[in-house]
Parts: C-alpha cells; sequence; structure tokens
C-alpha cells in the first residue's frame, strides 16, 4: 500500500509562535493522525499558523480560516466535523480509530462544557457538577479495566478526552486551584498512561500556553515575565498510581 500524505496545520501558541497552541481540536486530530503516521499508513507534516500574523501563502489558501485544518494529498479539509469524517471515510487506517460507543460518548460529552461553567461561574456548585463528572469517567474506567476508554487501544474517544483532560488540570489548579481528586484512581491511571504515549507528548501544548488561552478569553494577557518562563509540561501523577 502507498503511504499516503496528510499536512496538518494547528494554532501556533498566543505566547511564542514557534510552540503548539491550546485548540483543543487541533490537538485531538494530532494525535489521531499520529496514531496513523506511527502505523505507517500516512506520512505526517504538522505545520503551526500563528493567526495573529499569518503568512502569506496561509492567507492566499485559505483567508480567514482557522485552524486546524487538514490537507490530505493535495485536499484541504477545513471544518472540524469534516476533518474528522474525512480521517475516518479516506484516510488509510482512519476507521479503525473511530469507533462506536454510545456509553462512552455519554460519559465525555459534557465534561469540558462543565469545566468552562466552573471557570465562569467561579462557585461550589459548578465544582461539584465537574467532580460528580469526572467521577463517571473514573467510575467507567474502574468497571471496564482497560487501558483506555474502549479498550486496550486507543480510539478517537481518547484523543478527545484527554487534551480536555490536560486542560481542567492546568487551567484549574490556576484560576480555581481546582485538582483532580487522588482517589479517582482509575482515571489518574488512565492519565498516566496517556502520559507515556508519543501521540500525546509530542502533541500538548505548554502549561503556560493553556493558561494564556483562557486568560485571553477572559479579556487577560499574560505578564511579560510569564511570558519569558521556560515552557513546562505538567504529567505528575499522584503517588501509588
Amino acid at each position: 500500500m502507498s503511504e499516503e500524505n496528510a499536512n496538518g496545520t494547528e494554532d501556533a501558541s498566543t505566547i511564542d509562535g514557534r510552540r503548539k497552541g491550546a485548540c483543543l481540536f487541533c490537538q485531538e486530530y494530532f494525535m489521531d493522525l499520529y496514531l496513523l503516521a506511527e502505523l505507517k499508513t500516512i506520512s505526517l507534516k504538522v505545520t503551526t499558523v500563528d493567526m495573529l500574523k499569518p503568512p502569506p501563502d496561509f492567507r492566499t489558501n485559505f483567508e480567514a480560516t482557522h485552524p486546524p485544518i487538514l490537507i490530505d494529498n493535495g485536499l484541504a479539509v477545513l471544518e472540524n466535523e469534516k476533518i474528522e469524517r474525512h480521517i475516518m471515510k479516506n484516510v488509510p487506517g482512519g476507521h479503525n480509530l473511530f469507533v462506536q460507543d454510545k456509553e462512552v460518548a455519554s460519559k465525555i460529552e459534557n465534561v469540558y462544557s462543565k469545566f468552562k461553567i466552573m471557570l465562569l461561574k467561579k462557585d461550589e456548585a459548578s465544582k461539584t457538577a465537574l467532580v460528580n463528572n469526572l467521577r463517571k469517567i473514573d467510575e467507567h474506567l474502574g468497571k471496564k479495566s482497560s487501558r483506555f476508554l474502549t479498550g486496550d487501544t486507543l480510539c478517537c474517544f481518547d484523543c478527545e478526552l484527554m487534551p480536555k483532560l490536560q486542560h481542567i488540570r492546568v487551567a484549574g489548579k490556576y484560576f480555581m486551584d481546582f485538582e483532580i481528586l487522588a482517589d479517582m484512581k482509575n482515571l489518574w491511571r488512565y492519565m498516566a498512561s496517556m502520559y507515556q504515549l508519543d501521540a500525546f507528548t509530542q502533541s500538548c501544548p505548554a502549561d503556560q500556553d493553556i493558561i494564556n488561552h483562557y486568560k485571553l478569553q477572559q479579556g487577560a494577557r499574560m505578564k511579560k515575565h510569564e511570558e519569558l518562563e521556560a515552557p513546562t509540561h505538567t504529567t505528575s501523577v499522584p503517588a501509588g498510581i
């Protein structure tokens, strides 16, 4: 089988345009494609674009289109749902990533919206709602007794959930002193497994970029000394996991 060429364009860091940005969709599709590249079904190249100063050829080809953008053998796929469908139906091996599991889909679908509500309301009720949602995911992983959400191999749901968990972890701690409870051992084991995978570590934005992502949403900006900080990546897990 000939190897297919897939080029991905993702948001650049709003702090340092050479780094990966904190777009959740960009990381999700980066992980999908990285897994397929590891299986050698595609040849993958990922380019970051600073949307405040996009290069001339980007403006010419895509105008104001925001990443992620997938270019598959010259065909540009621009919208999130279309990118997902294209990977599933047209990229070799992609159909293996997109499994059907209604239970998992229902468990993870609201976790990010509950996190955003917590950042907005900053009250105990919204924090409790997020904890309860995370608890359901933890319980699912406990019943499943597998490394990942649907089994012992990664699928689309893992590529969707783990970037969100990283945002919850990093930005939740920064803005709300929120931490995923240590007694959610199944969820922590899951995250520990993800931290071992190149698909996640190679696609994961720095902590500073995740924090700045939400600062910009709130109309605030990084302070100069924060912009000069060396990028860090939080990947620790509680002792005994």
